[in-house]
């Protein structure tokens, strides 16, 4: 199935992860599997409820590894992430977002910056073209697997960032700059014009 999102189409946040897994594609439904599981609870503890923010992915189709001759998950490819571009930015552009949560390097390779070092760099403002900030976060797969190798420290981090992510979007939606958000840098344009007058 072609799996578009779901959620408050007038949201001030956006969540984006990188693609739809199996149960994902069976439902037609954006993060309903484990992974969706876990970002339900995340939401929960970070006090929003999933129906007051839009979900959706960089890549609207399961990307999946057949070498084994059944399919399985795989993060979607540069080349998927471009192609699905065409169907991302229309979205994007229609639902407006104040900020937009990347869920996973490749949403944040997608919409932040191609190099972008997910543990280094999540919690963190970005300038993004989509909406007036953007922020990552780590993937709920990433963490469900640091938890079944004995590791519990990936999920308080991400319910910290649904919660910076979702204050900044309540402030900039109410007119007002969220607290350690830089200032934008001017365009080098913009001033070489004023230089002219």
């Amino acid at each position: 199935h072609v799996v578009f999102g779901e959620g408050d189409h007038t949201s001030p946040l956006v969540l984006i992860g990188e693609g739809p897994g199996e149960q994902e594609d069976k439902m037609g439904r954006p993060f309903v599997g484990r992974s969706g599981q876990m970002l339900d609870r995340a939401l929960n503890d970070a006090g929003i409820e999933r129906g007051q923010v839009y979900i959706t992915n960089t890549v609207k189709c399961r990307a999946a590894d057949w070498s084994s001759g059944k399919p399985k998950n795989r993060p979607p490819t540069e080349e998927e992430t471009t192609a699905c571009r065409q169907w991302l930015v229309p979205q994007l552009a229609l639902l407006a977002p104040k900020v937009i949560l990347c869920i996973g390097a490749p949403s944040a390779k997608n919409l932040i910056k191609k190099n972008f070092a997910i543990t280094k760099e999540r919690g963190k403002y970005f300038p993004c073209e989509f909406a007036k900030t953007a922020i990552a976060t780590l993937h709920p797969s990433y963490i469900l697997r640091q938890q079944s190798a004995g590791d519990d420290s990936g999920y308080p981090l991400l319910v910290a960032d649904i919660q910076k992510a979702w204050e900044a979007a309540q402030r900039l939606a109410s007119g007002q700059k969220p607290e350690g958000m830089p200032k934008p840098e001017p365009n080098p344009s913009d001033t070489d014009q004023e230089s002219l007058f």
